[in-house]
């Protein structure tokens, strides 16, 4: 008896294969949109709308109904489509708002921490292309603690003693360094840095609050501050022998400075005669 003679396997036309394939993956397509839009119809349901914003961290700037007013209308989005990046920009586009960080709280809930700006002076800069003589053509910010430049209501800081810093742009965080060594050995003069100018050409100059001008010329950081520290040691004796106030001061000279007193112009010997009633000190 002969054994059973096994059927041969049939073989697929290419084609037949290459359409099945291909129906295959339209299947996979259609299946894939049709989630894609049922998630998406999913996520844009109220009941994923966020319903509560927790702010933590520095709010003495802002209240819950100025950060609402300013930081609501550009989140978008509900709980789960709502892009944290996005979250974190609509509140550092807040006023007086440094950094936010921006975290979701399941299910319908932000939690938002805030750190703002610490106001440490206002911000003069030149605006390019403005008439040079007139008062538009300076504008006028603030500088944090860290040296940055920002933008807000001045108003909310009329009532602070901040200084005046003005220079060129990209220069607020090294004056404001610069400041704080100058205000430092200010305090010889049992006086204050009311302002502080930088040229373009890297010249310094400071204002007291008691009206003295002095020119610190021009220099690094370090022998800026030797070059005043010298200056501050030496003219109280001057002021205390003559019993006048300082008006201004040119520390620009290589060998000494020149002084101008209310009312008087003399410093100890020896004494160089110069223009406008100045005298310098060697």
């Amino acid at each position: 008896m002969r054994a059973a003679r096994q059927p041969s396997p049939i073989s697929v036309p290419p084609d037949v294969r290459l359409m099945n394939a291909v129906s295959a993956l339209l299947v996979a397509a259609v299946v894939v949109f049709a989630l894609g839009l049922a998630a998406r119809w999913v996520v844009r349901q109220p009941i994923f709308a966020i319903q509560a914003i927790q702010v933590e961290g520095e709010v003495s700037r802002n209240s819950a109904a100025s950060l609402r007013a300013n930081a609501l209308p550009n989140l978008s989005g509900s709980f789960l489509s709502m892009s944290l990046q996005d979250g974190q920009e609509a509140f550092e586009a807040v006023p007086w708002v440094r950094r936010a960080v921006v975290q979701k709280v399941w299910p319908r809930k932000l939690r938002v921490k805030l750190e703002e700006h610490d106001p440490a002076a206002y911000w003069e800069t030149k605006l390019e292309g403005a008439d040079a003589q007139s008062d538009a053509s300076v504008e006028r910010l603030l500088v944090n603690s860290f040296g940055e430049v920002f933008q807000a209501n001045l108003g909310d800081v009329e009532d602070e003693d901040l200084p005046v810093l003005a220079g060129p742009s990209g220069a607020a965080a090294a004056m404001l360094q610069m400041w704080q060594g100058l205000q430092a050995l200010s305090r010889g003069l049992d006086d204050k840095v009311e302002r502080l100018d930088l040229s373009g050409r890297g010249s310094w100059r400071l204002a007291l609050e008691r009206g003295a001008v002095i020119e610190l010329g021009r220099g690094s950081e370090a022998e800026i501050l030797a070059r005043y520290g010298q200056f501050v040691r030496s003219i109280t004796q001057v002021t205390s022998f003559n019993g006048a106030p300082l008006l201004s001061a040119d520390l620009r000279h290589a060998d000494g400075f020149a002084v101008r007193l209310s009312g008087i112009s003399t410093t100890p010997n020896p004494v160089k005669p110069g223009r406008n009633g100045q005298t310098k000190r060697n």
